[in-house]
């Protein structure tokens, strides 16, 4: 690159720097927000660390939730903080393999985990289903992030 297109590069960057920090803000009250837009940092500078909240407190064991919808991914009943799962070894199938869930007493992987995308069934885990923190969470008794006014098919039923 020439060194005029680098200083064109590095001005068109500073402009659109300097005009994120001054105009955004402006255009969240013009909109009808009473306050600036805020970082999820909240107030604390760019040059300040935050400390990490506090982990959540995951109870030892617990019952299955209902599932909502059909499809839904099972929520895990248990901790899972210091599992790994790397491309060489999956914690979760240590016990929830079709091999080791009888004799674990857990829950065996769904049928469907054994598809690949298009639908043919594979001798072992699909690796789109491989990572399983990808759809499934640990439950807990957390205050929603955002409010839910979901409501199961049932529910929508006229009587």
């Amino acid at each position: 690159m020439k060194l005029c297109h680098l200083k064109r590069w590095f001005l068109f960057a500073l402009t659109a720097v300097v005009l994120c920090h001054y105009l955004l803000p402006q255009f969240a009250i013009a909109a009808g927000n009473d306050k600036p837009v805020e970082s999820l940092r909240g107030p604390a500078p760019l040059s300040e660390e935050k400390k990490a909240p506090a982990l959540k407190k995951f109870p030892k064991e617990r019952e299955l939730l209902d599932l909502n919808y059909v499809g839904q991914p099972p929520l895990i009943p248990h901790s899972i903080r210091g599992y790994k799962i790397t491309a060489n070894d999956n914690r979760c199938l240590h016990c929830h393999s079709w091999d080791n869930a009888i004799s674990s007493g857990a829950t065996r992987i769904g049928i469907s985990h054994f598809r690949d995308r298009d639908g043919r069934v594979l001798a072992d885990v699909s690796p789109s289903r491989y990572f399983c923190t990808q759809c499934h969470v640990p439950q807990i008794n957390a205050k929603p992030l955002v409010p839910n006014t979901f409501e199961p098919v049932e529910s929508l039923k006229t009587p």
